[in-house]
């Protein structure tokens, strides 16, 4: 697996979906599967930028790692893991899905480019408060998942996420072809 890492507006959904057309492989985003539950008591929580029960989440995942199991031979995760809860999750049950996490890609985007992106992007829960919170908790929460990654043995690639979804895919694109992905 591919693990997709960074704040709101960093491009995740953008190149993890990119990546998966080009090369056949399957993207899993967190923030789909939840919008798509059509749960009003998660859909709620993530209206004010809260972080849905780790609990609720794991499940959700874990449901569509099994569903792509045998159809895709790479599954690409955006928005998941968000906290060590769920990091340990993925590393400790990877036997229900058959999958280890063989990179962690880091998308850094400065506050200034994120908050222009997500201007232009349009979500209903995308105001400023909400964004400053999604960037708070995800610089609280952000440390200790790569830390336990990095204990763990995964490679972790800091990737810079500015500039054009070329330039970016093309530095994604380089460091997968370098870990032999």
């Amino acid at each position: 697996m591919i693990v997709f890492f960074g704040p709101a507006g960093a491009g995740k959904s953008v190149q993890g979906n990119l990546l998966a057309a080009r090369n056949n492989w399957r993207w899993l985003g967190a923030g789909q599967l939840l919008r798509d539950s059509k749960d009003p008591e998660l859909l709620a929580t993530m209206s004010t930028g809260k972080l849905v029960d780790p609990n609720i989440v794991n499940r959700v995942m874990g449901e569509a790692l099994v569903r792509a199991n045998d159809k895709v031979s790479q599954v690409i995760l955006d928005g998941y893991p968000r906290q060590l809860a769920q990091a340990q999750w993925l590393i400790e049950n990877k036997d229900l899905y058959n999958r280890n996490v063989d990179l962690v890609i880091v998308l850094e985007v400065p506050r200034s480019e994120l908050m222009r992106r997500l201007e232009i992007r349009g979500r209903l829960d995308d105001t400023p408060d909400v964004i400053d919170e999604r960037l708070r908790i995800y610089r609280q929460e952000m440390y200790p998942v790569l830390n336990y990654f990095n204990e763990n043995g995964v490679k972790i690639a800091h990737i810079d996420g500015t500039g054009t979804v070329g330039q970016v895919h093309d530095r994604i694109m380089e460091e997968i072809e370098s870990c032999q992905i």
